[in-house]
């Protein structure tokens, strides 16, 4: 067998073949079938599913979240959950275990305690973010290697679910070995290679390559090593069982053709999974810890019944910490997204801020801007040439400010162009906090423009993308904190209540337990253990 470099050229692997799990060696699985989860990025990890758990973060966006979320409601409720993920060895800090620490490792591997299993190479020891550009294929091989090479032969899983483009040559691989998988399209993102780089990086696709998506027809296995591309995302598509997008409009939209962004062969393959019944939109949720009762990165905690004093008492130790007028009757608005022009919107902002804080001034309307990305210097510019310092703050990225933000503001800004599923429009109604939106994507599953007399609805939703529409939806939100206090009151206590029901990770776990429950023809839960 030949040898080859990795990617950091520092250790060679041997390239091998995934060996099929025999029905002996899956008796695990009689009682309750096991999943494997395989994720490039986490943020937590239950403590009862190894050693280290709760240190593991490498976070690069909303997959984190949600991985880290349904593995632990999937652990909590019982199911036999295993999870893959690189072995970020600088952002785990794991450098220094000791001896008897990772012996203690071993034996719990050989046992089979141990839940998380780590794809190692050098390429991922060094990180200390999840994506880099310049590597982003090299790495994306590496974590798929030792998944198919060592970690299913290990796990022997029941059902891989699969995540993004970074795992996209996994479904071949399952389907090969008849084990049922399905991949979560997160964000509209692929990388093409030849099967001649995959192979060189140790994945030998000899026996599935008829499972992948190429860039034309290939003739035969040599035609397709040599001539042809592989597309990870719409291989994963096309190979895995199932698919399911993280909101059901946005699966609809990009089938449809409604974002230019979104690849041919991505559209194609989805339509073809969406009109075979073999695709489905399941939503995310935030994290657990988007309570304002019990959230570690606020002072004053609060309910739906005690959210006026509450959101008074944030508000004000806001303003005071990002240098606004302190001002309680001041409508506040809070940018809590990314400052990504293509997708966030944030321009539309730009061109409204002075605006809208002018044509409010008799009711002091803040905005606070608690966001790293592309336009921060356009936000800056804006401000210092108006003199708006103490109506309008930028400040990056801050999780504690952030939270802060959350639990004092009056209504969160997101008019994204698209939003494959979003977390900050269900996020804020936790708090109190409302959103003004556009009508996209998972923003359309999760927010309704709110009725005339409060009764329902949960925010304020534009249709037409542009500046006037979300100036429109601003007025909105101005006309709503215009009235009676005690109504107001009123309505954002039942928003509050019935976001709390709605939008939680039991809720989103079941969703995924019963899609996969469907896919394997039994519980995947016992319900009487």
């Amino acid at each position: 067998m030949p040898l080859l470099e990795d990617s950091d050229n520092s250790i060679t692997k041997t390239m091998t073949t995934t060996p099929k799990p025999t029905p002996t060696e899956q008796k695990h699985s009689e009682n309750r079938p096991r999943i494997l989860i395989v994720t490039p990025e986490i943020t937590y990890l239950p403590s009862g599913m190894g050693n280290m758990a709760q240190r593991m973060s490498a976070k690069a966006g909303g997959m984190a979240d949600v991985s880290s979320s349904l593995i632990n409601a999937l652990f909590d409720m019982g199911a036999d959950v295993h999870v893959a993920l690189p072995n970020y060895s600088s952002m785990f800090n794991s450098d220094g275990r000791n001896i008897i620490q990772r012996e203690k490792d071993k034996i719990a591997d050989k046992l089979g305690e141990q839940r998380i299993h780590l794809a190692e190479d050098p390429i991922f020891y060094r990180k200390n973010q999840v994506y880099d550009s310049a590597k982003n294929h090299l790495a994306a091989l590496a974590f798929q290697r030792e998944v198919i090479n060592n970690i299913i032969p290990k796990v022997q899983p029941d059902l891989i679910h699969c995540n993004d483009w970074m795992t996209g040559l996994i479904p071949p691989v399952s389907k090969r070995l008849g084990i049922p998988s399905l991949i979560t399209v997160h964000n509209i993102h692929s990388e093409r290679l030849t099967m001649e780089e995959v192979e060189d990086r140790g994945i030998d696709a000899s026996e599935y390559w008829e499972n992948m998506y190429f860039t034309g027809s290939p003739a035969n296995y040599e035609d397709a090593r040599h001539n042809k591309l592989i597309d990870f995302m719409a291989t994963g598509i096309f190979a895995a069982d199932h698919v399911n997008s993280v909101s059901k409009t946005f699966l609809y939209e990009v089938v449809e053709g409604k974002h230019e962004f979104v690849p041919k062969a991505i559209q194609t393959e989805l339509a073809n999974k969406l009109y075979s019944g073999h695709a489905t939109g399941i939503l995310n949720a935030p994290d657990a810890s988007f309570d304002p009762q019990t959230d570690t990165h606020i002072k004053h905690h609060f309910d739906e019944f005690s959210h006026v004093i509450g959101k008074a008492a944030n508000k004000k130790q806001f303003q005071e910490e990002v240098g606004l007028k302190v001002d309680p009757h001041a409508p506040l608005f809070y940018w809590p997204s990314r400052l990504d022009p293509m997708q966030k919107g944030c321009q539309l902002l730009a061109d409204i801020l002075y605006q809208i804080t002018a044509d409010y001034s008799d009711i002091g309307l803040q905005v606070g801007i608690v966001a790293s990305g592309e336009y921060e210097k356009h936000f800056h510019d804006i401000v210092n040439l108006h003199g708006l310092q103490d109506r309008v703050a930028v400040k990056p990225f801050n999780e504690s400010l952030s939270r802060l933000a959350y639990a004092g503001s009056d209504f969160i800004l997101m008019p994204s162009r698209f939003e494959p599923c979003g977390l900050p429009q269900m996020a804020a109604p936790m708090y109190g906090t409302l959103p003004v939106v556009h009508n996209t994507g998972g923003i359309h599953d999760t927010v309704d423009h709110l009725h005339y007399d409060g009764n329902l609805g949960n925010g304020f939703r534009f249709d037409n993308y542009g500046a006037e529409g979300f100036r429109w939806a601003i007025d909105e939100a101005v006309r709503f904190h215009r009235w009676p206090a005690t109504d107001k009151a009123r309505v954002i206590q039942r928003i509050m209540k019935e976001s709390k029901l709605r939008f939680n990770h039991n809720t989103t776990a079941a969703a995924y337990i019963d899609l996969y429950s469907k896919m394997l023809g039994r519980p995947v839960v016992n319900e009487s253990e």
